[in-house]
């Protein structure tokens, strides 16, 4: 992990700079050529609070400031129960990651993001929405394999991919 940078568990006190976070993946995200992906200000309050309820919202510090957010969650995710014109690469357990964000303000944050999750499990799975060509080259570059198309919650399709260390 990068020098300064630490992850721990999100706290209710944290609301307010992970909604910051958001808001600057969400323009980010718009002005790299996806800007249909969190709209209408997804994920809410409501959505982050339950994460953090749950015990698998996370942040990255560096320096003791909140620098990036992530869920990963475990057990199975009903959205990845079907999907299409692919298959997983195995039906072992896994974990999920899910709304990882940046605020910019330190680099490489999906490769401590991984490697925090790669020390908890063997098998990973995370999706994103087609147009989101940064998330799509860093989610190949930490060793992930494209499996397939999932709908997620809302209907819409997200490019499905899995990590595993037994292929």
């Amino acid at each position: 992990m990068e020098k300064n940078m630490t992850i721990r568990h999100s706290k209710t006190s944290d609301l307010p700079r992970l909604m910051e976070v958001f808001e600057v993946a969400r323009s980010f995200m718009a002005e790299t050529g996806n800007p249909k992906q969190w709209v209408e200000g997804y994920p809410s309050e409501e959505v982050i609070m339950e994460d953090i309820g749950n015990g698998d919202s996370y942040v990255v510090e560096k320096d003791d400031k909140v620098v990036a957010t992530f869920v990963l969650r475990e057990g199975d995710d009903p959205t990845y129960d079907i999907i299409y014109n692919g298959e997983w690469l195995n039906s072992e357990p896994y974990a999920t990651i899910h709304r990882i964000a940046t605020s910019g303000e330190a680099k490489g944050i999906m490769h401590i993001v991984m490697q925090f999750a790669k020390q908890r499990h063997d098998n990973i799975r995370i999706d994103t929405h087609e147009d989101n060509k940064v998330m799509r080259h860093l989610i190949m570059k930490e060793d992930f394999k494209y499996c397939g198309v999932i709908r997620c919650w809302s209907g819409a399709e997200r490019l499905a991919y899995q990590f595993s260390r037994h292929k």
